[in-house]
Formats: C-alpha cells, structure tokens, sequence
C-alpha cells in the first residue's frame, strides 16, 4: 500500500495558497496606492460619487484580507477551519466583486473614454469573481480532508 502525503490528499492546496496569498497583498497594496500614493492611478472615474463609492470599501476590503489570512494560516497549520475560512474569503471576494460590477454597470464606468482605467476596473472585477469561485469551489470540493484536519 502506498503512503500519502497530507498533500496528495488535497490536490491544488498550493494554488490556492497562492490565490489567497495574492489577494491579500494585491488587495493591500490596492489601499496603500489609494491613500498613500495616487488615487488616480486606480480611478476609473473622477467624480465625487465615484470616490465615495470606493472610499466605502476599505473597511470590507479589511475584512476580506482577514478571512484571506485565517484561510491561509489554517491550510499551512492543517486546521479544520480553513475549510470555514477559504468559504468565507471566498464568498467576500465574490460579494465585494458583484457589488463593483453593479456599480460600474449603473454608471457606466466601463464606458469611459479612459481605457487603462477601464482595463485596471474590468481586471479587479474578474479576479475579485473568479479567485473567490475558485477558492469556493476547491473548498468544498476539499471539505471531507479539510474536515479531517485537526484543530
């Protein structure tokens, strides 16, 4: 009989490991450029409704970088919870996602005659979507070894 790594029981840990690694500091480094840099850089519209609108995420962004966090430290500690905490930054990201998308699609951000801004909006909505299905989907697909950690 052969043996198994802990591993070769959950196929793709390691890209997920990397998924939620990089939604931590991309999302990090998203606010440091907001606040501490140039929010220009990132705007994909310059109206005061639009500032507002972004200047109201930092604080679910924040949340999300906590799930993202607890979700990689479980998985690297082999905790049960990371089954709980790779649902829930994923489920984050995906909320945060949809709530952009409508945004952008009721005021025409994806419209702008600006289109690196509109390229940097339609990339974080695709990876905020996809990254957070992804992390769900291997999840529960993982959730009987996950479960199996201890705690």
């Amino acid at each position: 009989m052969a043996k198994t790594t802990p591993d070769a029981q959950l196929p793709g840990r390691g890209f997920i490991l990397g998924l939620l690694i990089f939604g931590v500091v991309a999302t990090t480094a998203y606010w440091v450029v907001w606040f501490g840099v140039d929010r220009e850089i990132l705007a994909s519209a310059h109206t005061s409704e639009y500032y507002a609108f972004e200047n109201s995420f930092p604080l679910a962004d924040a949340w999300m970088v906590a799930t993202g966090l607890a979700a990689t430290v479980a998985l690297l500690r082999r905790r049960s919870s990371s089954l709980l905490w790779c649902i829930a930054a994923g489920t984050n990201s995906v909320y945060l996602g949809l709530l952009d998308v409508l945004f952008d699609l009721e005021n025409d951000i994806y419209l702008s005659p600006d289109r690196g801004a509109v390229a940097v909006e339609v990339a974080i909505n695709l990876l905020t979507l996809s990254m957070g299905t992804v992390v769900i989907a291997w999840a529960w697909r993982q959730r009987r070894a996950l479960m199996g950690f201890p705690d």
